[in-house]
């Protein structure tokens, strides 16, 4: 049985979702709110304007006032977390706001949630960049946190705070979420194509390694966790490790672009800003073990799509049509009939 065959149990509702910019919040959000229309809140920044629709509201992270009469008015009875800003440059060059967006902000989300009438299911996502990735991957929640970013560092504060402040939440570590955001510049693949597709290399490093999981299984897994009395630290990568050269292959050849536009090196090479982690590929067992069941699919789904060797995006069988069409149905979307 897996994260596809397992029934799925209704989370406590009504749920609110934060960090809708980001690809995991998007996606949970839409998923959620398909599922449960009316009775599922996202939230954003008031001046992210261009981000609307059904059950989106505008609302400050860091506005006390605002955020209480939110759950004041819709009672939540669970909080999907998965706010936070990734960008690795920004947040070396301004670290303050990296702390702000990633740290203080979940504390002012955390102080309300506790103020609230009624008991909250929080489930807080971070993110396998709390390593640096120098030793050989699998990393095990056991393992020592060492991150060399101040995304990274905060990240890791917000583990430790979410922790301490709500001893019954569940935090999950995830990797690179594979799916669309609503910008169409906000996730891994988005980028890697903008460059492919305006003719413009994209340089991608051969020992950054990390485990990608689509959103659809990651949906899934959130609702089963937020469904269930899950408490404590669970790695939620997935089952395929890949560098992000690889990666980069993958959307190369699956979206039929230029081979020669993508250029690989170590990441020594690539300066000391932002620092770069290493193989920070995460073991899931634990949380397969506490779910019962295969929590993700590999990424990408289809095997003849995993490459072999450094030279791999070059070799275009007769007969493959690849296309930003398929890139989209089998790297965005898991192909798998339902």
């Amino acid at each position: 049985m897996d994260v596809y065959t397992h029934p799925l149990p209704d989370p406590p509702l009504p749920l609110l979702v934060t960090g809708l910019t980001g690809v995991s919040g998007y996606n949970a959000f839409r998923y959620f709110y398909d599922r449960y229309p009316g009775q599922v809140v996202g939230i954003r920044q008031s001046n992210n304007w261009p981000l609307t629709g059904n059950g989106i509201v505008p609302c400050d992270a860091e506005d006390v006032v605002g955020l209480t009469e939110l759950f004041r008015h819709h009672r939540f009875r669970s909080v999907l977390n998965c706010a936070g800003n990734c960008a690795l440059k920004s947040c070396e060059l301004d670290p303050d706001m990296a702390w702000r967006l990633n740290l203080t902000c979940l504390r002012t989300l955390l102080h309300v949630a506790a103020q609230s009438a009624s008991p909250i299911r929080l489930v807080h996502l971070s993110i396998d960049l709390v390593f640096s990735g120098t030793g050989q991957g699998w990393h095990t929640e056991s393992d020592t946190t060492d991150p060399v970013t101040v995304y990274g560092k905060s990240m890791a504060a917000a583990e430790h705070l979410v922790s301490l402040a709500f001893p019954d939440a569940a935090i999950l570590r995830i990797s690179l979420p594979m799916g669309v955001s609503y910008s169409g510049h906000a996730g891994a693949i988005d980028w890697i194509q903008s460059r492919f597709k305006q003719n413009k290399p994209a340089t991608l490093y051969f020992d950054e390694v990390r485990t990608p999981t689509y959103t659809d299984c990651l949906n899934r897994v959130c609702q089963h966790v937020l469904a269930r009395p899950i408490v404590g630290l669970f790695h939620a990568g997935g089952p395929r490790r890949l560098s992000l050269f690889e990666i980069a292959q993958i959307v190369n050849r699956v979206g039929g672009y230029n081979p020669d536009h993508l250029i690989g090196c170590p990441r020594i090479e690539a300066g000391p800003m932002p620092p770069r982690a290493g193989n920070v590929s995460m073991d899931s067992t634990r949380l397969a073990g506490i779910l019962g069941f295969a929590p993700f699919d590999p990424w990408p789904l289809p095997p003849e799509f995993v490459p072999t060797d450094r030279h791999w995006h070059y070799n275009r069988p007769a007969g493959e049509k690849n296309s930003p069409e398929l890139l989209a149905r089998i790297l965005y979307r898991n192909p798998r009939p339902i």
